[in-house]
């Protein structure tokens, strides 16, 4: 690049912007957590593939399949190339807005009147040329919407990360939740075995005419109850299935063979490690992408001010002519001696404006600040929902402790029941109301021991883990760019690093002044 060519890019590129720069707002932010214990401590988070914690081969074959095929998924990278495309759409804003080739060849036939004494009747009429207008960017007009769309492009590399933290955490909630309802199935018809067994009982002593034909009835009403509660979990776990098909990008009853392979509710870890709240709200992609979309409108705050201020521009024109009056002959069309140049400088300065270009401004810096408060209220939002799920943690862990002392109780108070029942002590009542007890404890139990790794995948996720499984990856899979490249051509933006943020100084630099043809 010459010299002075040097000097002017340089100087055009460090030219006065009009508009406000940002400035990082003061937010909220506690110091530690609340119930901390033993089981939930602040040392610093390192599980980023946190579903492995859970030893369940079936839910990381899950996860890893869900990341490779989901359709939503997918959606947010396809957002990252069009973000990247507009990026590079706003850099060739930077550079001569209008430039164009033109030509004409015209037939002229002139009738009667004064121009017949200095022209031919009829005569042809030949031109070639280039000409281009270019709005020097002094305010900062287009550098402030190139810096907006550069923002955005990260964003939209958050919001991916987002949309993949959720994916990962509603695959391995959905997983929990149908391993739950499975052992709800379980023990339902544990339940029904018992109750079936209380029901012989009654009809045996009925028989024998220790008791009365109530008793028998009371037992009848108890197991068709309990059994009609089988086919609402079976309802609700193929519920469950066709959720987790969805989100693993499956038709529906493709899971029965992967989920079989599994048995049992996971198991949540002893111990979890949460990291101080600046680290988790320094982790998570979804404040990132709140963040950069509060500067991204600023941004755009000051490229609408620059329409304020005279607009300077260069234009020119280079024209080759041609005609065939006289002796003139239309393949002298390039002769250089043909040639017809215009050249000068432009001001442009929309002074009566109404008010247009002020309420433009003060509507962008509207949205500005309600970017900048939605980032604030994202803050405070991801420390009450760390907070919530290190409490919902806690204290399903503690229930399931009592539920599990509570079962084993009940387990033998039904025994004991069955016991006096045979031997003729009491009537069917206490039989029945301990089968009630025992069914209701041991379905809240096993609630509760889906509440514990319920909780704890919500507690992951509002820490922020889960994007990692992305690094080395790209944003789309490549079946996807190449049926984007058959179809429209992307030159470069296809490429991977071209979906990734500038890893130094001369990438950004690069990605912010130099055109993607």
């Amino acid at each position: 690049m010459p010299k002075n060519l040097f000097l002017f890019v340089c100087l055009l590129l460090n030219a006065c912007m009009v508009g406000p720069d940002y400035q990082e707002p003061t937010k909220p932010v506690v110091l530690h957590w609340k119930k901390t214990t033993t089981s939930v401590n602040e040392k610093p988070f390192r599980h980023p593939e946190w579903w492995k914690l859970f030893h369940d081969s079936t839910l990381t074959q899950l996860i890893h399949e869900g990341y490779a095929s989901n359709l939503s998924l997918q959606s947010m990278g396809v957002n990252v190339l069009q973000a990247r495309a507009e990026l590079a759409q706003s850099v060739g804003e930077l550079y001569p807005q209008q430039q164009a080739i033109s030509g004409n060849y015209t037939y002229n036939r002139i009738g009667g009147g004064s121009l017949q004494q200095l022209l031919p009747t009829t005569f042809d009429t030949a031109n070639l040329g280039f000409t281009a207008n270019w709005e020097i960017d002094f305010w900062g007009k287009y550098r402030r919407a190139i810096y907006a769309n550069n923002v955005s492009f990260l964003a939209s590399i958050a919001a991916y990360d987002n949309a993949l933290i959720t994916l990962t955490a509603e695959i391995a909630a959905a997983y929990i939740k149908m391993r739950t309802i499975d052992a709800q199935i379980e023990v339902t018809r544990a339940n029904i075995q018992v109750q079936a067994i209380g029901l012989q009982l009654a009809e045996s002593r009925y028989h024998s005419g220790e008791t009365s034909l109530v008793d028998v009835e009371q037992a009848k009403t108890e197991l068709a109850e309990t059994e009609s509660t089988l086919p609402n979990l079976k309802s609700a776990l193929q519920k469950e299935k066709d959720a987790l098909s969805l989100l693993l990008g499956r038709v529906p009853n493709q899971l029965d063979v992967l989920i079989n392979q599994g048995h049992g509710i996971p198991k949540a870890p002893i111990s979890v490690a949460v990291g101080i709240p600046k680290e988790t709200l320094a982790r998570r992609p979804d404040i990132y992408e709140a963040r950069l979309e509060a500067i991204a409108q600023l941004e755009m705050v000051g490229a609408t001010k620059a329409n304020l201020f005279p607009a300077l521009s260069l234009s020119g024109t280079f024209v080759l002519t041609a005609n065939n009056i006289g002796g003139s002959s239309m393949s002298n069309l390039f002769n250089w001696s043909n040639r017809a140049i215009t050249l000068g400088p432009g001001l442009n300065w929309p002074i009566l404006n109404y008010g247009q270009i002020t309420n433009a401004v003060r509507t962008q810096d509207a949205a500005y600040q309600k970017a900048l408060l939605n980032y604030m209220n994202l803050v405070l939002k991801a420390q009450q929902e760390v907070q919530d799920n290190i409490t919902a943690f806690v204290e399903a862990k503690m229930a399931t402790q009592f539920l599990t002392k509570a079962n084993r109780s009940a387990i033998r108070g039904l025994k004991l029941a069955l016991i006096r029942y045979r031997e003729g002590e009491t009537d069917f009542t206490p039989v029945l109301n301990a089968e009630q007890q025992q069914l209701r404890v041991q379905s809240s139990l096993v609630n509760s021991e889906g509440d514990i790794p319920q909780a704890l995948v919500a507690l992951y996720r509002a820490l922020g883990g889960g994007w990692e499984i992305r690094r080395g990856h790209d944003v789309i899979p490549e079946k996807l760019k190449n049926e984007m490249a058959a179809r429209t051509n992307w030159g470069s933006l296809l490429e991977q690093q071209n979906h990734e943020a500038p890893k130094n100084a001369q990438q950004a630099i690069k990605q912010l002044y130099l055109p993607k043809w």
